[in-house]
This record gives C-alpha cells, structure tokens and sequence, in this order.
C-alpha cells in the first residue's frame, strides 16, 4: 500500500466513525459564593454502540449531572438518559429516543499490537463543527491508570492526542473498528493517553443492560504489586505477589483473618504474580463463591478461603509496578 491508498483508508475511516461519534453536553446545578444556584456545564463526547439509541462514553462525563444533553452529527439533539454507570473501569451507558442511530463496530481489543496505528476522536476542547481526528500508535498495552485510588487496569496506552473533550470519544484502528473509548491524557506530559479497551467496555455495558450496574465480587483488600527492588527493599520472601496494605472494615478479606503485610501468591486461578492477576481471578468468579487464597505470613506459607460478596465500589485497591 502507498501513501495516496493509505491516506484514503484513514479518510475513509473518519468519515464512517464521524458518524458514530456524538457530543455530549452536562449540567451540573451549584451553589456559588452567595448560595445561588449556578449551572456548570461540561463538553464531552460518546459513541453509538447500537441502533436504537445506546451511547458508551466515560462515567467521569455525567457524573453527578442533573441534565445530560446528546447531539449528532446531523445537528439533532435528544436528552439523555443515563442507564447505568461503573466507576471502576469510568465507562456509562446513555440512551437517547431514536432509532436506526448509524452505530459503530466494538472490535477485539485482545489481538492489538504495541506499534499498531490508530486514531483517537472526539470533541476536543467543545470546539464547534466536526470532531477533532488525530492518529498515534498504541504505545502500550495493559497500563494502569497513574495518580488514582485504585487501577484502572489493562487500559491502552497511546501516543494519539488526546485532550479535554475527547473524554468517552472512540479509539479506532484503521479499518475503523472502536478498539477502545477515550478516558484520560496525563497533565504536563506529552502523548500519553489512555483508553478502555473494547473488550472492557463489552462485558460492563452488557451487564448494565441486564442489571442497571455492574455486579463484581469484592475482596476488600488494598495492595501493591511486589518486584524485585521492592522485595529488596522490605526484605520480602518472593519476588513477585500482591503486598497487602490495608484491609477493609467489615470485608470479605477481613472476615477471612487477612492482614497488612500478607503476601497474595495464589488463587484456584493460578499463580498471582501482580495484581492483574488477581482482577483477572475476581472477574471470572460470581457472588457467594469461595475463593482459595495462598498467602505468606512470617516467611511462612498458608491456605485461606473466602466467600465473596457483591461489591458497592471497585473491586480491589492496587498499585501497579
């Protein structure tokens, strides 16, 4: 392919995903100095995933919103309704009152490759007119998301700018299937953003649908993965594991006699090397199941077992290395 052929299949691209891709505006009502009440309103963008009017884009976006406003391409503009929202991984389902919506194609974000092309859209900064294009390459695979409370895990990292405004935008390649929606960029630094992979955004979006929210099991525990220059540090017994730092009141874990400075090695799931691993184990388990753990205590090996619960708030607390 020659560079005339592939500027065509990008053009070719734009246009077809242009049409998916929709502005969402928020309000939020507040009070300012003097007690008013103020409306702050947010500018942002979201993606058409079915015909009959369902919207993906970031929970960051409505959150707490009183009123959420959703326009096309087409100028047309419908209220709309939030269906559901999971913090945890910032995805939220909206939907509008209307039908045969020109919806994108959620592709498979399992077989991306670090290097492989790919274009971010959104409605960067509010500006008017059509969404802003821009092309990068998925520079990693797998992030977790930098400076928040817990991870957002296996998140993909490209170097397609990504600005205020594109947040729950899509990340396409270039046969124009979404591989990923738009979350994040990191202040100060220069193309670094994030997007959800699509495979991410399949399994909660679904679970929306059935349930209004996403039912996850919850462990309790706050932890760090463990390498060799942390083991080195704290003179720890393995190399590889998830470092417990705090246990949550009245949790699972803690019913189970987990404490700080445990070490999570293994699970029925397999070995736990980072805490990926973990997530990974939790997401393939349902409320009410036992969960074998293989912790080390003291230098010492031991095997625990934990019923799991549904969770109000994201699964698991963790850093990554």
């Amino acid at each position: 392919m020659n560079i005339a052929e592939f500027e065509d299949q990008i053009t070719s691209v734009v246009s077809k995903i242009e049409e998916n891709v929709v502005s969402i505006g928020s309000v939020k009502l507040a009070r300012d100095y003097r007690f008013r009440v103020v409306p702050l309103e947010g500018q942002a963008s979201g993606v058409i995933i079915d015909p009959r009017g369902y919207i993906v884009t970031n929970n960051h976006v409505v959150d707490e919103a009183d009123r959420v406003h959703v326009t096309l391409k087409d100028g047309r503009t419908f209220i709309g309704e939030v269906m559901g929202t999971d913090p945890a991984t910032d995805l939220a389902l909206i939907r509008v009152n209307a039908e045969d919506l020109p919806a994108a194609k959620l592709g498979d974000s399992e077989k991306l490759k670090v290097g492989q092309i790919v274009l971010a859209i959104g409605n960067a900064l509010g500006l008017p007119g059509a969404p802003t294009v821009s092309m990068g390459v998925i520079s990693a695979r797998g992030r977790p998301l930098p400076g928040t409370d817990f991870v957002l895990e296996g998140l993909i990292q490209t170097d397609a700018a990504i600005n205020p405004g594109n947040s729950g935008g899509p990340l396409v390649d270039i046969n124009g299937n979404v591989i990923g929606i738009n979350t994040a960029m990191i202040p100060l630094a220069q193309g670094i953003g994030f997007a959800i992979p699509a495979s991410t955004v399949t399994e909660v979006i679904e679970q929306i649908r059935q349930h209004g929210r996403v039912i996850r099991p919850w462990l309790g525990i706050s932890g760090v993965d463990i390498n060799r220059a942390v083991a080195r540090k704290y003179e720890l017994p393995t190399e590889t594991g998830v470092l417990i730092l705090e246990v949550g009141a009245d949790s699972p874990a803690y019913e189970t006699g987990l404490k700080p400075g445990d070490i999570l090695v293994e699970t029925q799931g397999g070995e736990i090397k980072q805490m990926k691993d973990l997530l990974r184990t939790l997401s393939k388990t349902s409320i009410g199941d036992v969960l074998r753990l293989v912790i080390i205590r003291n230098g010492r090996r031991y095997e625990t077992s934990v019923r799991l619960v549904e969770s109000a708030y994201p699964t698991i607390h963790g850093r990554g290395r």
